[in-house]
């Protein structure tokens, strides 16, 4: 039988998530750019809004647009993020 999707839970979305806003703030880090520069580089008029994104704070995450347009920006494959 093939495993439903509905099946997965919360809690596991919420850890893809979290390995996600890791990656993206790894990569940052790396890149040695703070969040401002790169929510300003990546038209972020909100510091906050990026900051809630990348830490998860109140249930804030960052969509396809945001991921890809940071690979850009950071020069990094979007995949990493996923990994």
């Amino acid at each position: 039988m093939k495993e439903q999707l509905s099946d997965i839970s919360e809690d596991e979305i919420k850890e893809f998530y979290k390995l996600v806003s890791n990656n993206v703030k790894k990569a940052r880090i790396d890149a040695g750019m703070s969040q401002l520069d790169l929510a300003l580089k990546l038209g972020i008029k909100s510091i906050a809004f990026y900051s809630n994104c990348e830490n998860l704070r109140y249930n804030k995450h960052f969509n396809l647009e945001h991921l890809y347009k940071i690979s850009k920006a950071l020069n990094v494959d979007i995949c990493e993020f996923f990994k």
